[in-house]
């Protein structure tokens, strides 16, 4: 396969559009010597401290920045940006910012019922909600948990936390009970919020009865609050601890907004890895890291600006929640979906960009290999003349997921494919709305961030040479800790274990000729085909335009003292894996890729196995082939899927 970028851009920013962005303002306004967005990266990672000092003031960042710009650690992980500031999350969030709209949020259930929340609404239910945490003796570091939907108490009750000091952490209520405890269970959480049930596919799911089991297995819960979701009056009595959600706000309906202001190091929530191999890790994140890293991609990288209509598909357990969250610090409205993406029909989530008049459309690769596939044009069946930005992330997304974007939805959209993880709550590389979008490649290295790609020797490699995905500078929302990890001996195992000094991310990447990005898949995922590492994704990318072939996964099998390719296939309904078929598959691998891509054995399964935030699992694939347990079933959304891979290759 072709590694480097196709010849001709899919999209070309014209001279009008870049000089609207954000970006191009921020350039001229800060840095006008830098002649393009390529030299404004360079100052970024050779003057750290003044460029996340630049991010603080040109976004009106509300608080006390102090005197100094960074604090150089004898570690890595150790620098501190603005060691002597003082802010409160919740403040920047619901701060007044000129040009913003009335409405602060939109909600839509999947049922269609519709809520809007104005920011005047959305400062008085976080001063009530602060109030009545604090009258049942929150403190600032208390932990604040929600199993909830994607709805907007799960955002009041982040941002009252976030208003008197307490630490936020979350899971989507689609979480079964040993989900949820094995998360919260390690944080201890002081207050727990939850709903009584929610809306999936069409369906209603109660989750009362699991709240109470939830309630019983966290010993340091104190408060259970109870929303009302699927009903409007929601009985409790059964559920321990328990209050209704709105029986605790009519409690404090006068509270004015307060904002306690802490040192910018002051954890602001809790993110939980995948846990696929284990208990998931507890990442804690710094109040002024993660700011300063949102504000730097939202506005410069993804052009938003006050008053946009901002959406991004998510669940309450995948940082993307919290990544839109922030959304609120820019003054756009965000535009919140809590339910199934394609339910009543495949085009509901163009339906909702059509109605909202969506400015920043944020969907999975997944979701839009899925609408190629299923053969949608939207461009043709919906208004999207709003739409200025579709952000693409969660997996690589493919050349032809690129280039039916710019067919079958808008021809004159910035398509942002961006890539980090929960790690960082951000992104290492991301869009760029200055610059020409080419088919398959993420556009340019997060602004602050000294992205390279590795050889095994800790050698930076030039286009078209695949190797490990680095950041060789400190950059500010680097995680503050890993809860209960005295000695940070887990913190540095996560990331500088493999390049001393340098985070190693765990993704399999390589540059393009175009100065772009291509990520091949994970680094644990990736497959060693006759001594050559080959990433799942370029697999995935040439099986899965197969008009026969839904999905795939690819693992590596031990097999006769070697490693084999083995591909697992789930087909359209009606369709089988023959001859022909098989045939058809290892001629495509072998001619778009290269003969080390061609799997040994192909078998088919009905369903591939998932995370809940919707990344397939390799390695979970791996380890029931090879007879090894999986150790979290309840990271995944489907741990049902993983039956089929028992025992259907031989040793």
């Amino acid at each position: 396969m072709n590694e480097l970028a196709e010849s001709n851009p899919l999209w070309t920013p014209s001279d009008d559009w870049i000089e609207a962005t954000q970006l191009e303002a921020f350039r001229r306004d800060i840095r006008p010597q830098a002649s393009d967005s390529g030299e404004l990266w360079q100052w970024s990672v050779d003057e750290p401290g003044e460029f996340w000092r630049a991010i603080w003031e040109w976004c009106g960042v509300v608080g006390n920045p102090g005197e100094r710009l960074v604090e150089v650690g004898e570690a890595f992980h150790q620098w501190r940006f603005m060691p002597d500031a003082t802010m409160n999350f919740a403040e920047n969030l619901l701060a007044k910012r000129e040009g913003a709209n009335a409405t602060a949020i939109v909600s839509v259930a999947e049922d269609g019922t519709q809520r809007e929340v104005s920011w005047d609404v959305l400062r008085a239910e976080v001063a009530a909600m602060a109030a009545y945490f604090v009258s049942v003796g929150v403190e600032p570091g208390d932990r604040v948990a929600a199993w909830m939907p994607h709805v907007p108490e799960t955002i009041v009750a982040f941002l009252a936390a976030a208003s008197i000091g307490a630490v936020f952490t979350s899971t989507s209520a689609d979480f079964g009970v040993d989900g949820v405890v094995d998360r919260f269970g390690q944080t201890e959480p002081k207050i727990l919020v939850a709903a009584d049930g929610y809306q999936y596919a069409g369906k209603s799911f109660d989750c009362l009865s699991r709240l109470a089991e939830i309630a019983e297995r966290l010993p340091s819960v104190e408060q259970v609050l109870v929303v009302a979701n699927l009903t409007s009056h929601v009985e409790v009595e059964l559920i321990p601890k328990a209050t209704a959600w709105t029986s605790a706000m009519a409690q404090h309906r006068r509270a004015q907004p307060s904002y306690t202001q802490l040192p910018g190091d002051h954890p602001i929530y809790i993110l939980y890895s995948s846990g696929t191999t284990g208990k998931p890790k507890c990442i804690v994140h710094r109040s002024l890291g993660v700011l300063l890293k949102h504000l730097s991609e939202q506005r410069l990288h993804s052009d938003m600006r006050p008053g946009d209509e901002v959406f991004f598909f998510t669940t309450c357990g995948w940082m993307m929640w919290n990544w839109l969250t922030s959304v609120l610090a820019t003054g756009a409205t965000i535009v919140l979906f809590d339910g199934n993406p394609t339910y009543p029909n495949p085009e509901r989530l163009f339906d909702l960009a059509q109605d909202q008049k969506l400015s920043f459309l944020g969907v999975s690769a997944k979701f839009i290999d899925g609408a190629m596939k299923g053969g949608l044009r939207p461009g043709q069946t919906h208004d999207l003349s709003n739409l200025r930005t579709i952000c693409s992330t969660g997996s690589p997304l493919s050349h032809e997921g690129f280039a039916w974007v710019y067919d079958s939805v808008k021809a004159d959209v910035h398509l942002a494919s961006m890539s980090g993880g929960t790690d960082l709550c951000g992104c290492l590389v991301a869009g760029d709305p200055t610059r020409p979008v080419f088919a398959g490649e993420i556009q340019a290295k997060g602004l602050g961030m000294g992205i390279e790609v590795f050889s095994d020797d800790a050698r930076a490699e030039e286009a078209g040479i695949k190797g490990e995905l680095v950041c060789t500078t400190p950059f500010p929302s680097m995680p503050l800790e890993f809860w209960g990890d005295e000695d940070g001996s887990r913190y540095h195992g996560a990331y500088f274990d493999r390049f001393d000094g340098v985070w190693a991310h765990g993704d399999f990447a390589s540059w393009t000729e175009t100065g772009g990005m291509i990520i091949h898949g994970r680094s644990d995922a990736t497959l060693n085909s006759f001594g050559v590492r080959i990433g799942t994704a370029e697999i995935y990318r040439v099986v899965e335009q197969l008009p026969e072939v839904v999905e795939a996964i690819a693992i590596g099998q031990e097999y006769d003292n070697d490693t084999r390719v083995v591909l697992f296939v789930h087909l359209v309904e009606g369709q089988r894996l023959d001859e022909e078929l098989e045939r058809r598959i290892r001629g495509d691998l072998r001619t778009k890729c290269s003969p080390r891509h061609v799997p040994a054995v192909i078998r088919t399964v009905s369903e591939i196995p998932r995370t809940r935030s919707g990344k397939i699992v390799e390695m979970a694939v791996t380890n029931v082939v090879h007879g090894r347990p999986v150790k979290n079933l309840e990271a995944l959304a489907n741990p049902e899927a993983l039956d089929q891979f028992v025992d259907r290759l031989p040793d």
